[in-house]
């Protein structure tokens, strides 16, 4: 089958590790199913893999991808969770969790294998690219507001980093809960989207806010993290999934952590349960994932670029 994998490792260059081409199909284990996959998106996690990030060079070649949606072996269509082994369905009782691509071959290939506990049904209001988006970056949004964040309507929340798949995820997730959204970005005409998206109100990376909010969404890591801090007011909550820009921050900004008793919670991916709510959340409210753009596996690579380069917003989507 053809598949978009990590043949070597590259830290420096991770596209000279990507390969496109031919795959064996995925192997029939007990408990596990295999899906036919109909779109999968990009995630900063797959540039990650490719510089030895999650994985080893014994684990390879390893099929890239960790979110889809597709129709699996008895005709439904479905979306997948991507941790395995989050319960221990599918996998030996001492296994620990891990996600798509970190110890299994993932979905940028024409069959994926999951355990048959990770599919959950597609609602037929999504179409399989918008589904097939949810899976890890807005369920990454997802739990970072509404579980690690423990934000309310009319609770404020600032979003670092406008146009990445998470932070866009928050905007259009947190507008429609009824949240104060303001978002940051370097980019003017990202500012303009996230203000079409729901935002409150836009600034300019580590501009100051009118008023410090209640919760900061944060992906960027070291460039924004002392803005983050600074943003919250007393007893807010600094959630944190990622950091694209480093993840050492000039000041850790502790004694005003301390100070004024603020919260930091790193939050990564999420549970079924929660995948579960966001789809019906989805259904429910009409609401439907930023897509960039829109690609075929065999250009794989060109969405590795633009990812890789920056110039995006919202998400990649592969279809088979």
């Amino acid at each position: 089958m053809f598949a978009a994998y990590a043949a070597r490792i590259d830290r420096d260059q991770p596209l000279n590790g990507l390969e496109l081409g031919e795959r064996p199909a995925p192997d029939v284990r007990p408990g596990w199913t295999t899906v036919n996959v109909k779109a999968a998106s990009l995630n900063h996690h797959d540039l990650w893999s490719l510089r030895g990030v999650g994985i080893t060079e014994d684990s390879l070649p390893m099929i890239l991808g960790c979110d889809a949606a597709g129709i699996d072996e008895d005709g439904n269509e479905v979306v997948l969770h991507s941790v395995i082994g989050q319960t221990g369905h599918g996998v030996g009782p001492r296994e620990k969790p891990s996600i798509l691509t970190e110890r299994y071959q993932g979905t940028f290939a024409e069959q994926v294998t999951v355990p048959a506990w990770n599919v959950l049904p597609k609602p037929k209001e999504l179409s399989f690219a918008e589904a097939a988006c949810l899976p890890t970056a807005w369920l990454t949004a997802y739990r970072m507001l509404f579980t690690n964040g423990g934000v309310r309507p009319g609770d404020s929340v600032l979003v670092q980093g406008a146009g990445g798949g998470v932070a866009t995820a928050a905007i259009v997730l947190g507008a429609a809960a009824g949240l104060r959204v303001f978002a940051t970005s370097r980019d003017e005409a990202k500012r303009k989207r996230a203000l079409e998206l729901g935002a409150e109100a836009v600034f300019g990376t580590g501009e100051r806010l009118p008023q410090r909010v209640d919760a900061v969404i944060e992906t960027v890591g070291a460039a924004t993290w002392s803005h983050s801090v600074k943003s919250l007011k007393p007893g807010g909550t600094l959630v944190i999934s990622g950091a694209t820009s480093g993840f050492t921050p000039e000041s850790g900004e502790l004694n005003r952590i301390f100070f004024l008793e603020l919260r930091i919670v790193g939050s990564t991916m999420g549970t079924k349960e929660e995948l579960a709510g966001l789809l019906s959340f989805c259904a429910a409210k009409g609401i439907r994932p930023v897509i960039d753009s829109t690609l075929p596996l065999d250009r794989a690579r060109e969405g590795f670029a633009k990812m890789a380069q920056g110039d995006l917003f919202g998400k990649i989507v592969l279809t088979v």
